[in-house]
């Protein structure tokens, strides 16, 4: 009995420390390359990945793929986010009543979609030429990359937390992240921003979302004894 027992802690402080660890190089990584690039862009420096990047979606480009990437751009869109992020809130509200996770929800989308605006117009570069959608505003970061990294990363969070059995949390994580790659190049493929914009907006986005929860955590954790009963009814088991 006490073997087992010994086993479990053992094996939760492991997973425990792989799991801080990877944050932390999320951290390090998204803070070093958005530094970089934005640096690069205040020089004026032409990257050679905007260019390749650009060749990769002419070189693959049809109509087919047109209309793919047209569908995906859409959930990254003020259009799909509102009212799923609503609805998510609804959920956490009415549902699991999770008072925490629905506070969550509007505090890093709203602040991912506030930081960008304060953003684009502080490195005020342009857009690229002849995209093939309409686009309006500025260029760097890429708003639609930068809200899919806070706003699916929230989503990512809550599933590797809460889906059970592992196997399909390990699914639902694995589809969630290509899914935000694939919205990040959708905005490549069709010319409204340069790769580094993607990048620049992916890496903000997810320094957001791990900035969010953890401040978060920390507000649960301090006022959660005096503010239980109000703030948080947990679900009966």
């Amino acid at each position: 009995m006490i073997k087992q027992v010994y086993k479990r802690i053992v094996a939760g402080a492991a997973l425990f420390t792989v799991e801080l660890l990877f944050v932390w190089l999320l951290f390090m990584v998204c803070i070093i390359g958005f530094l970089y690039i934005g640096a690069e862009i205040l020089h004026g420096d032409v990257m050679g990945i905007d260019d390749t990047a650009f060749d990769f979606a002419g070189d693959i480009a049809s109509p087919g793929l047109d209309r793919f990437y047209k569908v995906v751009t859409f959930f990254a869109s003020r259009q799909f986010l509102t009212p799923a992020a609503l609805l998510l809130v609804a959920y956490f509200v009415f549902v699991r009543k999770h008072r925490w996770y629905s506070l969550k929800v509007p505090v890093i989308a709203l602040g991912s979609i506030s930081l960008n605006i304060v953003l684009k117009f502080f490195f005020d570069r342009p857009r690229p030429l002849m995209p093939l959608v309409e686009a309006s505003g500025l260029s760097f970061p890429s708003g639609h990359s930068m809200v899919a990294a806070s706003f699916y990363g929230l989503i990512i969070y809550l599933v590797w937390k809460h889906v059970q059995p592992k196997v399909w949390r390990n699914i639902l994580v694995a589809f969630l992240i290509i899914f935000v790659l694939l919205i990040g190049f959708s905005r490549i493929y069709l010319r409204v921003h340069y790769a580094t914009d993607v990048l620049a907006g992916f890496s903000a986005g997810f320094l957001w979302v791990i900035i969010g929860i953890w401040a978060l955590r920390r507000v649960e954790r301090v006022s959660k004894k005096e503010l239980n009963p109000v703030v948080e009814e947990e679900t009966p088991a």
